[in-house]
């Protein structure tokens, strides 16, 4: 049930793999172990955010539903202030909607390189842009914007990739000294390797060579992923703002 007093979390990429995770736990009832946040969920495709908001409530919680290309600035503007619009508020933002378009940087097309910017940093910055005139008047907001280790420690291939996730991470960090007066935190989470339709189809070889370079020794999950960020966009997480946090096992430590 949403109230006045609960907070509104707005996560983009939701439909699957790690933001279905987020978006879950920060749906769940606190009673159940979750945030019990409203949680917008938000992506390109209508269908499987239905069907994640039918399970949501099923167990308890509260969501509704926005279709919406993060790579169209203004669709996604549109997305963020029509919830501010219908709440009132926006407490939570989680920008996690990302792509890949991987190839050798000699090979690497114009439009890969666009697209993957376009999906993975821009859209942060314009929902960050959006969200932040609530955020300030309410002087209470969270954002986390989810990287990737290949931000941190490039990747061979992912030119585009890994720059589009270091750029999240620079403007994090810009975003918490603007906005940090405020009461409003900024902080990454980067993920390591994930059990994710990213990484089904890897080579066992590839895996196994992963594995070898964890201190822990195996992939994560996106509960995982969820848990840190559940923490970060907390009321409890106050005192932590422009944080990159590696959840990967060990595997830089960073």
């Amino acid at each position: 049930m949403t109230t006045k007093q609960t907070r509104v979390a707005f996560v983009t990429g939701a439909s699957r793999g790690i933001g279905r995770a987020i978006a879950t736990r920060l749906a769940k009832p606190t009673t159940e172990g979750g945030q019990g946040r409203h949680v917008v969920l938000v992506s390109r495709s209508e269908a499987p955010l239905n069907d994640l908001k039918a399970e949501i409530e099923a167990g308890g919680g509260a969501a509704s539903v926005r279709a919406c290309d993060v790579s169209d600035a203004k669709s996604l503007a549109d997305a963020v202030e029509s919830v501010v619009e219908e709440f009132g508020r926006l407490d939570i933002l989680v920008n996690n909607a990302g792509i890949t378009r991987d190839n050798l940087v000699m090979r690497m097309s114009d439009e890969e390189w666009d697209e993957t910017i376009d999906t993975n940093l821009k859209s942060a910055f314009v929902a960050i842009r959006a969200a932040a005139r609530a955020m300030m008047k309410q002087r209470f907001g969270r954002i986390c914007n989810i990287a990737s280790t290949s931000g941190v420690v490039g990747n061979a291939g992912q030119a585009n990739y890994a720059a589009s996730k270091a750029g999240l991470i620079g403007l994090s960090k810009s975003i918490a000294r603007e906005l940090g007066g405020k009461n409003i935190t900024c902080n990454i989470v980067a993920p390591g390797f994930i059990q994710t339709d990213m990484t089904a189809d890897l080579p066992p070889q590839v895996i196994d060579h992963v594995k070898a370079a964890m201190a822990v020794r195996n992939l994560g999950t996106p509960d995982d992923i969820a848990a840190a960020v559940a923490y970060v966009t907390s009321d409890d997480a106050g005192y932590l703002t422009g944080q990159t946090i590696c959840v990967d096992g060990g595997m830089t430590m960073c």
